[in-house]
């Protein structure tokens, strides 16, 4: 689909309605007096953290010349945006307001009904829909990015169903440089600009707001002092039109001055230096939001094109469709200029909001790097895949041969933590995607080394200081199986290398750790069943001993570590450490449905682990940092991405029909804008109840670039009728004997 007609939405920021009789492409409200300029006063103003996680889109152009993201908020409105890497946010939200012309001003997603939808199946465009609950007006704007450089344009549409002079302004709250705290504004003409110095890991920035046609009336303020927000609600009038602030919580707002066809276009161009910033918003508003509209969306359609129709799995358009979608959603994670860093989320849930710089979302890790990288290369884009893996040995990967927790998107590490399935899930990438070259074995020797070698506090591996879920150290099956399909690759590579010896000590030790792994993790006298069970992790490798550990995140305390199960233990059969069969195996898959299952209507989810704290409180207020151990005043939700994980055990179980049915439950969970949450509402409070409902996105990281992985891996092992990404020298070793 094309889009070569302009299309009603929502515009770039708050709308206000003033009412007085007047077409809907009139000025401001009749008799309006400009106030005198100047100086804003109330500096700094008030830092508020970025908007919630539950995002209804993400905005990119496929070039690299455009190194700028955006999401979409399912409240309304523009979200992040991010410039000019996909780690650092540039904006912390752009909003529409309308005033009436009798004093009032309301914003547009508090007085409407808000609609996103995906305009071009094949391309990431969106439109929002704002109807104002009686009937009053409707707004409408689509998004898109200019390829050609770093310029958000929205095509806005305002329309008066009832008499009145309403007034459409854009509010937009910049936070350039990845800090919403140093920004200055100013006015040039009718173009308001946005600098922030910057910091030694953020580069200075600018913005340029503008509009076609030009702005009316415009202001510079401080958040909730002098804002044009906190001016309009007052009188529904602009009376502070100040052209200058000093750095703070800068605030800028716009009146829009609309065509007769009732459209106005509004851009948002970043750079370097103000003078580039307005260059970028001229020469866009300049070309037209047709034209460059059309350039974006044949980007992706291109990008689509090259990819592999979607499997035949997929039986329904729908799921087809959040196929190409999760496609592009993967694709848009990626930063354009250290190429291969794909980001775990365009957005900060909760408390990571506040932080400042951005939180841990925006950040890349190798795991999710690796669930992103392998399903992109089962999808068609081996070149991504591939890009992925070079950016993890040659950036992200440190001289020892360990990877960080994270990094940002230039691979410098962030947090401090040491996770030894991030150590060795690259390698099983790069066996993947048959890198065996030398320059591979470089980098796949220093990690295989680096595993071999490991020990902390007395404790050698496969024991590691934290394992997937970050927040317990301890003999973990998950990651034991990263360790020893990683170990399996290294040797397969090392022999196409002629290093003979490294093969053989590399298998010694994944055939000692398999033969093991079940001593370490598998307990025989749990609380949950009579017959052996997998548990999340032992602290000291004796899964019998009634050892204590504290849950985390408000959970409870010296819980008894037979009393902690995980589905996470799939990843042994998934990586072909054990065959599906395996009794231990089997029967935990009784106890995790049991213990972890949440019944809705469209079937089992499960939670991640027993206990667990990581989610929304109980009265569905967002998680927080330091509450108390044991309070149990979070509780963590149900997470589809563990429905793929199901799926693709059922295929190795030979069970494929079972499989396909976990991509249909992966497909109910989706949001607006065909976007996957990180988790969904199951029973505990508020569960169930209004606005609540089992099985629907929570306020969760939304996107989440691993769920839409899991969706597209799963889609290909089911039309294949087997785990794909299974390294088949593991599985031949340990699973098929």
């Amino acid at each position: 689909m094309s889009l070569l007609r302009p299309l009603i939405a929502g515009a770039v920021g708050t709308l206000l309605v003033s009412g007085v009789a007047a077409p809907a492409w009139a000025g401001g409200p009749a008799g309006a007096t400009p106030h005198p300029g100047g100086a804003a006063p109330g500096a700094p103003g008030i830092d508020e953290q970025y908007l919630p996680a539950t995002k209804s889109g993400v905005v990119t152009s496929t070039t690299t010349a455009s190194r700028v993201w955006l999401t979409v908020q399912r409240t309304g409105g523009l979200g992040e945006v991010f410039y000019p890497t996909a780690d650092a946010p540039a904006a912390r939200t752009t909003q529409f307001v309308v005033a009436d012309g009798h004093g009032g001003a309301v914003r547009a997603e508090q007085a409407a009904d808000v609609r996103t939808t995906l305009v071009d199946r094949a391309s990431l465009t969106y439109r929002q829909s704002f109807a104002e609950r009686h009937g009053r007006w409707r707004l409408t704007a689509t998004y898109v990015t200019d390829p050609a450089r770093p310029t958000v344009l929205a095509d806005v549409t305002f329309k008066a169903r009832t008499h009145g002079r309403y007034t459409v302004y854009v509010v937009h709250d910049p936070a350039l440089a990845n800090s919403r705290k140093g920004d200055s504004g100013r006015t040039v003409g009718h173009t308001l600009v946005a600098n922030d110095a910057g910091s030694a890991a953020y580069p200075a920035a600018a913005s340029a707001l503008a509009g076609s046609p030009a702005f009316g009336a415009t202001s510079n303020g401080f958040r909730g002092t002098s804002d044009g927000w906190t001016d309009l609600l007052a009188d529904g009038r602009l009376d502070g039109r100040y052209t200058t602030t000093t750095a703070g919580n800068l605030v800028q707002t716009a009146q829009l001055r609309f065509r007769r066809s009732g459209h106005a276009t509004v851009a948002l161009a970043f750079g370097p230096s103000a003078n580039v910033a307005l260059a970028g918003s001229r020469t866009s508003l300049r070309a037209g939001f047709a034209a460059v509209a059309h350039r974006y969306a044949s980007g992706w359609h291109a990008y689509v094109a090259h990819l592999r129709r979607p499997p035949s799995s997929l039986r329904s358009a729908a799921q087809r469709q959040l196929y190409r979608v999760s496609a592009m959603v993967l694709a848009a994670s990626e930063d354009k200029t250290y190429r291969g860093a794909y980001v775990a989320s365009p957005s900060s849930p909760w408390a990571f909001g506040r932080d400042d710089p951005s939180g841990p979302y925006h950040l890349v890790w190798s795991r999710d790097l690796y669930q992103i990288a392998s399903s992109l290369a089962l999808a068609g884009d081996t070149a991504g895949a591939n890009r992925a893996l070079d950016f993890l040995f040659d950036r992200q990967q440190k001289p020892d041969g360990s990877f960080p927790q994270n990094s940002r998107v230039d691979g410098t590490p962030v947090w401090g933590g040491l996770q030894l399935d991030e150590v060795t899930l690259p390698i099983v990438l790069a066996h993947q995607l048959g890198r065996s070259d030398a320059g591979t074995w470089a980098h796949v020797r220093r990690a295989a080394d680096f595993l071999l070698s490991f020990s902390q506090d007395g404790n050698r591996a496969p024991w590691s200081p934290q394992e997937r879920w970050e927040n317990q150290s301890g003999y973990s099956p998950a990651t034991i199986a990263a360790e020893i399909a990683g170990l399996v690759c290294a040797a397969e590579i090392a022999r196409a290398n002629g290093d003979a010896s490294s093969a053989h000590r590399y298998l010694a030790t994944a055939d000692a750790w398999q033969a093991r792994v079940k001593a370490w993790t598998v307990t025989t006298t749990g609380p949950y069943s009579t017959r052996p069970y997998f548990l999340r992790l032992t602290k000291d490798g004796n899964p019998n001993a009634g050892t204590t550990y504290n849950i985390g995140d408000s959970g409870p305390t010296n819980v008894d570590q037979r009393a902690v199960v995980d589905p996470s233990f799939l990843e042994l059969v998934r990586l072909g450490v054990l065959p599906a069969r395996d009794p231990a195996v089997v029967n935990t898959l009784r106890v995790i449905d049991r213990q972890l299952g949440v019944p809705t209507r469209h079937g089992l989810y499960w939670h991640r682990a027993s206990f667990d704290g990581y989610g929304e409180k109980v009265d569905g207020s967002p998680w927080d940092f330091g509450l108390p151990d044991g309070s149990r005043i979070t509780r963590g939700r149900a997470w589809p991405l563990l429905n793929g994980e199901r799926g693709e055990y059922s295929i190795a179980a030979r069970d494929v029909a079972a499989g396909r049915a976990q991509l249909a439950r992966i497909a109910a969970t989706v949001g607006p804008g065909l976007m996957l949450p990180e988790q969904v509402w199951e029973l505990q409070p508020p569960g169930g109840t209004d606005g609540f409902v089992p099985g629907t996105p929570t306020t969760s990281a939304t996107p989440l670039a691993w769920t839409h992985a899991q969706f597209i891996r799963l889609a290909w092992d089911s039309a294949a009728g087997r785990v794909l990404e299974q390294p088949r020298s593991v599985a031949a070793r340990y699973a098929r004997g």
